[in-house]
């Protein structure tokens, strides 16, 4: 892949991979098995509302130091929100991605969606594998339901302005970005790279 692509899947694929419930297990046999719950169930409207208080806090977070746990906190439930199939199957698909399979993680990724089609990860994980894949209007319309789903998730605005900016389209990009900002204003270099798309959109100021 190019190295922009390995970074947006290094990114995208990282905080799956900090997640207790998404060690690697060899067999396809074994991500129909239960996974151990790393945390105690909650109702969903409980999950929803302890999801705005972090996103909250994120907004809020006073540097990057102090955003940086609140992101991976927030990634963390993302991914965790579906059944503990669901969570496998995204394991799974999030691995295979690591291992430069993107059409396997494709499968995965959707069958993820097939069981739970209002995890908004899901779609987002699928964007990155369809991107992946070299499918760029599917990646496009996969960000589109994980944030109809879930408005504030950073992570695929990040991934939406990647995917712009492997276009060319500067305008989108820095669409995506000034999103991205402000729901998660402390991300590192964030506004640097807003000037940046801001300049190869409309260019240099006067």
């Amino acid at each position: 892949m190019r190295r922009w692509l390995c970074l947006l899947v290094l990114v995208t694929t990282a905080a799956l991979a900090r997640t207790p419930a998404f060690a690697p297990m060899p067999a396809l046999a074994q991500t129909l098995a239960p996974a151990p719950t790393p945390a105690p169930a909650q109702a969903p409207a409980d999950r929803a509302a302890a999801l705005d208080r972090l996103l909250d806090a994120l907004k809020a977070a006073p540097s990057a130091e102090a955003a940086a746990p609140l992101e991976q906190q927030i990634m963390q439930r993302l991914v965790q929100a579906g059944s503990p199939v669901v969570t496998l199957l995204m394991s799974r698909g999030a691995r295979e991605m690591q291992a430069d399979s993107a059409q396997q993680a494709i499968e995965d990724f959707s069958d993820a969606i097939t069981l739970d089609p209002n995890l908004a990860e899901a779609y987002h994980q699928r964007a990155v594998a369809r991107f992946a894949a070299g499918d760029t209007q599917g990646a496009i319309a996969d960000i589109e339901q994980t944030l109809e789903h879930q408005p504030r998730d950073f992570a695929a605005l990040r991934t939406l302005a990647v995917i712009a900016e492997s276009r060319k389209d500067w305008k989108g990009a820095y669409a995506a970005w000034q999103k991205l900002l402000e729901i998660d204003p402390k991300t590192p270099g964030g506004e640097d790279k807003l000037k940046d798309l801001h300049r190869r959109a409309f260019g240099e100021e006067t």
